[in-house]
Order: C-alpha cells, then sequence, then structure tokens
C-alpha cells in the first residue's frame, strides 16, 4: 500500500484491539478465574478493580438480551453496525480517522466474538472511587469503541471550525 492510503493503519488498529482484547478476556477468566471470585473481584489499585461481570446488552446495558432471539439479533445488529463502520473506513482518506474507525471496528468484533461464543460480553474493568462507581464494568474493547468515536468527534469538530477559519479569511 502507498503512503496515500491509510487503510493498513485502520486493519492494523483493528486487528490489534480485537486481539489483545479477547486475549484480556481469557486472562480474567481462565487464568484469573474471576467468575469465581464474586463481589469486587481483585483490587489492582484503590480505584481499579478487575471484576467480572456478563453483559448481555449493549453499552450502558441497553437492548438488554434476555432471550436466545434476541441474543441472536442483537448480534446481527452489531454485525451491521461494524460492517457500515468497516466499509467506512475503507473508503475513509484522513489517516487519523481510519485509526479511529479500525479503534471502533476492532473493538466491536471483539464483542461480537464474545455474545456469539458466550451469549454474553465479558467485562471486567471496575474503576471507582471509593463505594462510588462512576461506570458500569466495561472491557478493552468497550474502551477502544469510545476512544475511537471521542476522536471521530474531536476531529470532526476541530476540522469543521478550521475549515470555517479558513473560510471566513
Amino acid at each position: 500500500m502507498t503512503a496515500a492510503n491509510p487503510r493498513k493503519y485502520g486493519l492494523i488498529a483493528a486487528a490489534a484491539v480485537m486481539l489483545v482484547d479477547q486475549v484480556l478476556k481469557f486472562w480474567v477468566t481462565d487464568i484469573l478465574d474471576l467468575p469465581a471470585r464474586g463481589g469486587y473481584g481483585i483490587a489492582v489499585t484503590p480505584f481499579f478493580n478487575l471484576t467480572f461481570t456478563q453483559n448481555f446488552g449493549v453499552s450502558m446495558g441497553f437492548f438488554h438480551a434476555d432471550t436466545q432471539v434476541m441474543r441472536w439479533a442483537l448480534v446481527v445488529m452489531t454485525m451491521a453496525i461494524s460492517l457500515f463502520v468497516a466499509v467506512w473506513m475503507w473508503r475513509e482518506k484522513a489517516r487519523d480517522d481510519v485509526i479511529a474507525l479500525g479503534l471502533v471496528l476492532g473493538g466491536a468484533v471483539g464483542n461480537i466474538l464474545d455474545r456469539f461464543r458466550l451469549g454474553y460480553v465479558v467485562d471486567y474493568a471496575d474503576l471507582h472511587i471509593g463505594s462510588w462507581r462512576p461506570f458500569l464494568i466495561f472491557n478493552l474493547a468497550d474502551a477502544a469503541i469510545t476512544i475511537g468515536v471521542l476522536i471521530l468527534l474531536a476531529r470532526a469538530i476541530l476540522l469543521r471550525d478550521k475549515a470555517a477559519n479558513l473560510e471566513t479569511n
């Protein structure tokens, strides 16, 4: 691929996120055996625990899949969204946007693999301040999706403002 074609960066980001996500999920479920520990799992720092939870929904617990039909509907819906992101990534020309889309795609695929294999997504990252938990328990895939979306939004806003400034000068 030429330097003008940033696809490889998006593919590398997607593959790296998906692979590291799956390795971490294996590590917390099988090596550390978090499911057997219950409660708040393992305290890593005063503000971070490794805590196993099964997420039957999507972000923020929305679209909770209580039945097999709902589970597979969620798989199909998230696969369709992932396909949209992959096509967008493939067509995108800006390297930074391609990398951000790769983060989103890799995270989505990591969570789809869980839902496909297990029927739920493995979540384990528990950030807290004392007993206050500002976030639901999440995983690397969720973090990659969030970071990718934030990069896309920030770039869209900043580039729009930059273009508006160029037009007025």
